[in-house]
């Protein structure tokens, strides 16, 4: 066997193979390309070169070993089309209605079975709960520390120790997330499944958010809510792979997305809570705090209406089970057919590839195979650069900022209500930007916006408190700050790092990006009240501009672009060294960048990065233009690919 470094290689060395066996069916070349050296940045289709006669026999055999013999006529079909996805057109296999069949699925991008857009909702719900929590400890921040004695003057002893308590209980889920939650998911997705473990998660947290609101003391307060933070590790790493792996490429990132979509939910009717249960007297932070079960209810009670993750069944060899998932999530057989078989071939050169691993070697792996080591460090650079970029601080404190802006409990609570009515509305139109856009340009152009508006906010602290404007401006760079960062980091960091990661490390890889994200929400969660304290708002706010321009810098340099690429060949991006791909943004993409906006040179060209081969499916756009006009075409993008397409 290979060594494990090694994770898929490549037809580009000439590794040839006729393998037959009880473990996977023939193929006269396994695989192409070293996806930890991929010098020449090509996209491959490990299909492609397999003589029809060759295919089809695969076929055979794949049906005859799966238990698939009475589909095997349309997984002839569907493995057809895998092998050349822009060709189905002049297929005479076909029929005219499975060829209406493809066209529709790139000129009508959005037209798939609702049980795909239950599926990606009902899972998402969850993501409600962290918003709503998040809001809940915003509101009763006000409240809950003179309810436990927490409320020393500050300045004192007490008054220190005070500081760090408070910051302490707010940051114990996600403390409990990134020191627990997460590394269980991994185990818990291989026993109990994407469905088991999400609904594991929404029992926990429909019992936690209760319990903490019934307790007497701080101590409790916090148990509660490390347990909490458990479940959110584990649905956190769970619901954006879930939705990930049942949504097709053209939309993936919409659909995953929901994630971001629903926390912001969550915090926009936490924040409305909040105001409804203001005039509650002494049990109204009890009640901010325990209704963050709500949302847990539909996502227990729904969760097991959705099928599971096609990808899982295979990678457990329950591929009878995944063709029925598949059927369910895909409008039509023959687009059920082209992802089984293509997805099953990924997975048995994976598997030839690395063999079996333990926990701890697949974690070990995360930094030392080279295309799994790229994906760590893309995913570690999202995931961080949404706790640098300030937003928690808001989700957070917003009601403790507005305060120190001379607000009175009742304003501050308002003008939460308002931060979290702008993070909502502002993440719709990520449903449209992150699949056209892409992720990695969504970033480049937020973070620095988010930049200016969070200093402007810092600065209009200096406005005089008797002024009008005062508050006014403070809460106006707030909304503006959080509408850049809705459409942009928001959405990106869990569909992106859902997506890096090959299916032999996706729960871990996912559970250590999701650690990072909580591990890092929660420092923030204890140290923000202090640095507050010693820095001031204006001090506060202009150390967490500068950090974004800094995670502006690692996302430049680090995050390649994975819009509208199937999750296997994603592959084939993280096999580009991290050296080439630094010096493709500086010393191709940044120069064309100054000519094409900057000096307004349109006719700059941008010569791209990566390369399809004539058996990929080509740029998405370019698909849809060839399905209505019939054209064979050349494109290129902004965001450095060349597609060829080929009918």
């Amino acid at each position: 066997m290979a060594d494990s470094k090694d994770i898929v290689s490549s037809r580009g060395e000439g590794i040839q193979s006729e393998k037959a066996g009880s473990q996977g069916r023939r193929r006269s070349t396994v695989a192409d390309l070293n996806r930890n050296k991929n010098l020449d940045a090509k996209i491959q289709n490990p299909l492609g070169d397999i003589p029809r006669e060759q295919l089809l026999a695969d076929v055979e055999d794949f049906a005859s070993r799966t238990g698939m013999d009475d589909q095997v006529a349309m997984l002839k079909k569907g493995a057809l089309v895998a092998q050349n996805p822009g060709g189905y057109e002049s297929m005479t296999d076909l029929s005219e209605e499975e060829r209406d069949a493809l066209r529709v699925e790139v000129t009508k991008k959005w037209t798939h079975p609702t049980k795909l857009y239950i599926t990606v909702i009902v899972c998402s719900l969850g993501a409600a709960v962290q918003g709503w929590d998040q809001t809940g400890t915003n509101g009763a921040n006000l409240s809950f520390p003179e309810a436990f004695g927490l409320n020393a003057p500050t300045g004192t002893a007490a008054g220190e120790r005070d500081f760090w308590i408070i910051g302490l209980v707010n940051s114990a889920p996600y403390m409990g997330s990134a020191f627990f939650g997460c590394w269980v998911s991994d185990p818990c997705n291989r026993f109990l499944g994407r469905r088991g473990t999400i609904f594991l998660s929404a029992i926990i947290l429909i019992a936690t958010p209760i319990g903490g609101a019934l307790c007497a003391t701080w101590e409790q307060l916090f148990a509660t809510r490390i347990i909490m933070g458990v479940a959110m590790g584990l649905k956190g790493a769970t619901t954006p792979v879930f939705a990930a792996e049942n949504a097709p490429a053209a939309i993936r990132g919409a659909l995953v997305m929901t994630w971001q979509f629903w926390t912001a939910f969550g915090i926009f009717l936490g924040t409305a809570f909040n105001l409804a249960v203001y005039d509650a007297g002494k049990i109204g932070w009890r009640l901010q705090l325990g209704s963050a079960f709500i949302p847990a209810v539909p996502l227990a009670a729904l969760v097991y209406m959705c099928p599971e993750s096609p990808r899982w069944y295979i990678k457990h060899n329950k591929h009878r089970k995944a063709w029925e998932s598949l059927i369910k999530l895909r409008k039509h057989p023959l687009q059920a057919a082209r992802d089984l078989y293509y997805i099953s071939t990924q997975i048995e050169i994976e598997a030839e590839l690395v063999g079996h691993s333990t926990y701890i070697k697949r974690f070990g792996q995360l930094f030392t195979i080279p295309r799994v080591r790229r994906a760590t460090l893309a995913s570690f650079v999202v995931m961080i650069a949404q706790q640098m970029c300030g937003i928690n601080i808001m989700a957070f404190y917003s009601s403790t900022i507005f305060a120190e802006g001379g607000a009175s409990d009742k304003e501050a609570l308002l003008g939460s209500f308002g931060f979290g009515a702008v993070n909502f509305i502002f993440a719709i139109p990520a449903f449209y930007t992150i699949d056209t856009y892409g992720r990695r340009n969504l970033l480049l152009f937020t973070f620095p916006n988010m930049a200016w508006t969070l200093l402007a906010a810092g600065f209009a602290f200096y406005i005089p408190r008797s002024s009008p404007a005062h508050l006014g401006v403070i809460a106006l760079f707030v909304y503006l700050f959080c509408a850049f960062y809705s459409p942009g980091e928001g959405p990106v960091p869990f569909t992106y790092s859902a997506e890096v990661f090959p299916l032999s490390h996706r729960e871990v890889g996912m559970g250590w990006a999701v650690a990072t994200c909580l591990f890092w929400a929660g420092v923030l969660g204890i140290t923000f009240p202090k640095l507050l304290g010693s820095f001031g708002p204006t001090g506060a706010f202009a150390f967490f501009a500068g950090l974004n321009i800094v995670a502006l810098v690692m996302i430049f340099f680090w995050v390649p672009e994975t819009k509208q690429r199937t999750l296997e060949e994603l592959d084939y991006i993280f096999a580009v060294p991290t050296r080439k791909f630094m010096s493709y943004q500086t010393g191709t993409w940044l120069p064309w960048w100054i000519k094409h906006y900057v000096l307004r040179n349109k006719s700059a060209q941008l010569k791209p990065l990566y390369t399809l081969d004539e058996h990929m499916t080509g740029d998405i756009r370019e698909r849809k233009r060839q399905a209505s006009k019939g054209t064979s075409t050349v494109h290129e993008d902004g965001s450095g690919f060349e597609s060829y397409t080929k009918v």
